[in-house]
This record gives C-alpha cells, structure tokens and sequence, in this order.
C-alpha cells in the first residue's frame, strides 16, 4: 500500500482513452454474435447493435476529435494528442469492422442459411429469383431511383448521412453524345433496404436479398446505350453533433429544427465502401468528400450490413430468439397507487418489473380529484402515446401540469420537438430546461390534496419514460411520498421551470451543484474510514467513467486501503491493477441479454451503509455540464435489495462478465472449478419473473 505522495495522480500515463475504451465495448457485444450458445437470431441482433454502435462513435466520438484536431478542445485524462487518437481509433476500428464482416460471411450468414433463413448474394440467385427481382426492380426500385451522371454541368452530389450510394463506372455515350465515366445513384429512404422473396419465387418462407445487391445487379438498366464497368455501393458517415449557441437564440426549437434540417449533410468523417473498388474511383470519392485516406474501411459485404436486423423482425422462429418473459406488475388494475406508495416506497427494477406500472401512476393522477399537479422531466420519449394521452388527459381535467422536455437529448430531437408541440396545443406548461445545460434527470411529481394536507408523490428513476427501453434496459425506478424527497424535488422543478437560486436539498444530490462534490466527499470519508481502520468499500455501477477529479479520488482511496468494485458498462478511463495506485480496484462490464443502464452508487461508510439511485454516469459531461438527480435508497429493505440485485449479483457473474486489465483490453470472466457458472441477468429473470 502507498501513501500517494511520491505519485502524480493527474500522470496521462494512469489513464485510458475514453474512445479506445469505447471501441472496446463493441468489440464486447460482437463477441455476443460469435457465441454460439446464444439464440441464433439473438446473435445476428448483436452484431447489428455492434453496426449501429459504431456508426454513432463515428457521428459523435470522431467527429469531435476531428473537430479537436484543427480546433482544438479540452484537454482529457489520458493527454493523448487528437491526431494520435484518430490514429490508434482508425486501427482499432479497421480490426473490429474486419472481424465483423468475417464473422457475418463466415460464420452468421452460413448458419442462417443452415437454418433456413437465406440472405441471397447475386452469385447465389438462381434463374427464377433473378427474374422475379428484374421486375421488382424494374416496377418498384428504378421509378424512384434518379441516377447522376458526373460532368461540369452536373458536380458532385450532396450525399446524405449513411444512406446507400452506388458509384457506377461508365463507357460509350449518352443520347446527347456525352461521354460517360461516373455516376452515382442514390437509394432513396423510401425504398426498403432488404426484400423478402415470395414463398413461391425463392422455395422457402425466410430468403431475403439486400437492396445494395439489387441495386449493383441491374444498375446498367439506368443507363441504356452505355456499358457498365463497374458498380460499387459507399456509405458516407457524417458528423451528427448539432450546434446551437442557445444563448444567442430566441427560439431554441426553432433554432432547432434549423440545424436538424442540414444535419444529413455536415461534415464526413467515414467512408465505407466496396473493397474491390478501384483506386482511382476511391481518390475522386476522398477528394469530393474531403476525406483522408485514413478515414476509407473497405468493406466486404453489405456496407449498411445493420439495415439486416429487419431479418429479425421479418422471421417469426420462436426457438431462434430469446425464450420470452412476463414482467412482473406492481399495482393491481383496482388498487390505489397512491395508497400502496403512502405505505412504503415501491422499488422497480426494470425490465423485470414492467414499466406499466409507473404509467398507471400517471394515468391515475390524471383522473383523480384530488390531485391537482403533475411535473415531469421528459428526456428520450420514443413512441409513448400512453404516457402523452395521460399528460394529455390530466391537462383536460384541470390539473397543473408542467412538462420539462429535453429538446437536446441526442437523436430524438424531432421526437422530443413533436411531443412538446402536441402538450403545448392541449395546455401543458412546456419548458426547455436551462441554458448550456441539458436535463437529464428522471423526475416525476405529483401533488395531491389529502384532507387539509397537500401530499408529494415522486418517481425518480435511472431510465428514461419510454417503456420501448425499460423492456431491454436494465434501469431502477424508485416511488416515494417521502416529504423530504417530495420537497427537494419540488425545489428542482421551481429551480427549472423558474430563475430559482440553488437550493440547499435535504435528500438529493445535484448535478452541476452538489453531485460531483457529493461523490468526492463520499470517496474521501471511505479514505477516513480505512485509515481509521472502519469497514471502507465503495461498490458503484454506471455507463461509463471519465471524470478526472473522481478518478484521482478513486486512486486516492485504493491507495488508502478503500476495495473498489466498477461496473462499467461501456467506456471507462481509470486504468484498474497499478502497483501503488490502483492495486484495489477492479473494473468489469457486464453484456447480456438486456443493456446495463442503472446507475447505482454504493458506500460502506464504517458499517453505516448508503446506496443511491442516479440519472448520471461519473462522466465530466453528466456531473458538471447537465441536470442530473441521485437519490437515496432510504428503506433498509429496499436498500439490501438494491445493492443484492443491481450490485452483488453482478459481482459474481462469471458468464457474462468482463474484466478491464492495466492495459485497457479486457479478459471475459470464466466459471473456476469452486464457482458454479452464475450469469446475472438470467438468475435475475428466473428469480423475479420465473
């Protein structure tokens, strides 16, 4: 054990790269796809998400270390220089993406079709499915397709955010006597990526075709009296990060949908394309798209290979999916929510208990007499027409409702600019949150008369009021008529929809006030504690971990003599097993079935034991930069559950678990001759939902 003294604890060299450590987590759920114990189209899924996963890293992660790079940016951890990040990023990204492709041609595809789902290449086709697909693109596909020919009076086009191109290389004339060379075609989003062939046409009900392949087969019908040299399918990735100096606009979702308008069409920051295009057709597609070569993933395959997850959809083979299972439900339809959460807190944890029940809550304070406001912060909605016709309905009914909906919240910008609408049209107070700060937490109060009392009922939860993601995000979801809970909660709504001052909250701790010390101020008391000789432990679970000062204070603690258990999800800085620094912590992400998306904060506190509930991950951006609520699991019952259920079992996982090493690479955790296999996730559905 070290004192710390003779050790800088800000050394780079004690940190890791955040979007390495992010890539490092894709390479994690492509490892889902390639094992073979896992649901055969479980495992496509997966490496759909890995797809999907990676084009966000690329619209977001490296298109602000571009950005970086010419501009400059805040200084990380890990001290690594932007162009070395692009770098080591390209390198890394190059091996996942090459090992995905080889996984899908080598190994998913051969098993799909060995199970009767057939995703057919061209050179598979046979003489009735080519003509079938002839028509299909001749009556469907080519009316809608507008082909551009590269010339002086035709430049390059504007390619939109991943959308599926072709380059076609041409020779002979066109009707006009132009000679041809280049064009692109464009598959318009109205067309659908992959196409299901007639039982009658293919033999089987499950064979499918990718529009890419349809498209480069009959590409030459577009362009008659020429020949087609070649045609080869790109996918560009551009930056998605919108930019808006809220304090410079008077509208901010005006200003809003402005931006949302020319997102498609920002900077590139990826090209995928063909790995047998030619060279030349590469250096026109870089010079017109003001790429570098270091920026070109040649692929072989589909470049839009997660368009296939619509497979998953499309084939109804129960055997082939996870077996399906029946959250648990709280409230009987009869039963007064009211009365059951006066009684006790209700603890949920999703998605084993259903997130139906916070939407009865709601439903019943839109109709009950008593009740007189709702406040709720809204953050990632998705299609949630109960939760909005409750909002709606209690807006008819009279009562006071105020909705605070996150315009920012990245990707569901228009969702959230619809829904803010739709409450403003029926009587809904809308705000926006606070300027330079996005609202992430997760509140939700009610006020209800009872007798000469007015009573606070509050949900706070982890996840965000979309029950789409409460049915594969692991999340907890805490309501309480705690009158000290009650009233911070309301001081953070008068804070938000008002110019309130920073109150000082009884329960909460509060991002960008009180959060990041709250956590610094815990980490250093277990530091007390050990040196004291007291039972010192700090067990916490998240997304991911970045923030210097909390690192700094994490080494700080092992160092003390403080054990240290992180479960982090996705990408983590904190470099765990440095002899004198962080010899006592250890890192582990656990990936299953369901997304980990808890947050959950443990402190042993001498034998004084608190755990908390959080909206935030311990990322600079989440404790510093946005609104964000943690919450005390103040039930001793509920407590131990939370900490047995969302902690414990997962440190015993040695199925799916993970486990991060000095080097940033990770070693998946394997069961040993005196631990029976333990997976968290599946022990947790048979115990709750069994």
């Amino acid at each position: 054990m070290s004192d710390g003294t003779d050790i800088d604890l800000r050394d780079p060299a004690l940190y890791l790269n955040r979007e390495l450590s992010q890539l490092e987590f894709n390479f994690r759920v492509l490892a889902q796809s390639e094992d073979e114990s896992l649901p055969l189209l479980e495992r496509l899924r997966y490496l759909c998400i890995t797809c999907t996963n990676l084009d966000e890293f690329f619209e977001i992660r490296v298109a602000t270390i571009r950005h970086a790079l010419e501009f400059g940016g805040p200084a990380m951890p890990d001290g690594m220089a932007p162009s070395t990040a692009l770098k080591l990023i390209h390198e890394k990204a190059g091996r996942l993406i090459r090992r995905m492709y080889e996984h899908w041609n080598r190994t998913l595809r051969p098993a799909l079709n060995e199970a009767g789902i057939r995703i057919l290449p061209r050179d598979a086709w046979n003489a009735k499915q080519r003509r079938w697909l002839r028509k299909y693109f001749d009556d469907e596909i080519m009316p809608v397709l507008s082909p551009l020919g590269l010339d002086p009076v035709h430049p390059f086009p504007r390619i939109l955010n991943k959308s599926l191109n072709v380059v076609v290389v041409l020779s002979g004339k066109d009707a006009f006597g132009r000679a041809g060379h280049m064009a692109i075609v464009r598959a318009p989003r109205s067309l659908p990526r992959i196409i299901q062939l007639p039982e009658n046409v293919s033999g089987g009900p499950h064979d499918f075709v990718l529009l890419s392949q349809v498209l480069t087969a009959f590409v030459d019908s577009l362009f008659p009296g020429m020949q087609v040299k070649g045609a080869y399918q790109f996918r560009v990735t551009r930056n998605s990060e919108l930019i808006v100096d809220e304090e410079e606009v008077e509208n901010l979702a005006a200003a809003l949908k402005t931006e949302l308008a020319g997102r498609g069409f920002r900077r590139a920051v990826r090209l995928e394309i063909a790995e047998n295009c030619p060279k030349h057709i590469l250096k026109t597609l870089l010079a017109n798209l003001d790429l570098p070569e270091s920026a070109v993933y040649p692929i072989n395959g589909p470049v839009n290979l997660n368009r296939v997850i619509q497979v998953y959809d499309l084939v109804d083979r129960p055997e082939l999916k996870f077996p399906p299972f029946v959250p648990r439900v709280q409230f009987d339809e009869d039963e007064s929510a009211f009365d059951r959460i006066r009684e006790r807190d209700v603890l949920l944890h999703h998605p084993y208990d259903s997130f139906s029940d916070v939407i009865a809550v709601l439903k019943q304070a839109a109709v009950d007499p008593d009740v007189l406001a709702i406040k709720q912060t809204l953050y990632r909605t998705g299609k949630e027409p109960a939760l909005l016709e409750a909002l709606l309905q209690a807006a008819r009914n009279g009562k006071d409702v105020t909705v605070l909906v996150e315009l920012r919240a990245r990707f569901d910008e228009e969702a959230n600019i619809r829904v803010a609408d739709r409450l403003q049209e029926a009587g809904v107070q809308v705000v926006y949150g606070v300027v330079g700060y996005k609202t992430h937490a997760k509140m939700l109060l009610i006020v209800r008369r009872e007798g000469r009392m007015l009573r606070r009922y509050v949900h706070l939860g982890t996840g965000n009021y979309n029950s789409g993601t409460a049915r594969v995000y692991t999340d907890l979801s805490l309501l309480t008529a705690d009158p000290e809970i009650g009233h911070d909660v309301h001081l953070l709504f008068q804070q938000l929809s008002g110019l309130a001052p920073a109150f000082k909250l009884k329960r909460l701790l509060q991002a960008p006030f009180t959060l990041h010390g709250g956590i610094l101020a815990r980490i250093d008391r277990e530091i007390e504690h050990a040196r004291a000789g007291r039972e010192a432990r700090i067990v916490a679970r998240m997304n991911a971990l970045n923030e210097a000062a909390v690192m700094q204070a994490l080494y700080r603690a092992s160092q003390a003599g403080v054990q240290i258990d992180l479960i982090v999800r996705g990408a983590c800085s904190l470099r765990p097993g440095v002899p004198g620094v962080s010899d006592n912590i250890r890192v582990r992400s656990v990936i299953g079935r369901f997304l980990e998306h808890s947050r959950v904060y443990f402190f042993e506190n001498g034998g004084k034991r608190e755990i908390y509930g959080a909206s935030a991950d311990w990322m600079e951006r989440n404790l510093l930069r946005r609104v964000e609520t943690c919450f005390p699991i103040l039930e001793p019952k509920l407590a131990a559950r939370v900490y047995d259920e969302f902690l414990g079992t997962y440190l015993d996982d040695n199925t799916q678990a993970w486990e991060l090493l000095p080097d940033g690479s990770y070693r998946r955790i394997a069961p040993t001759e005196d631990a029976m296999p333990h997976s968290a996730q599946r022990s947790l559905l048979a115990r709750l939902c069994g």
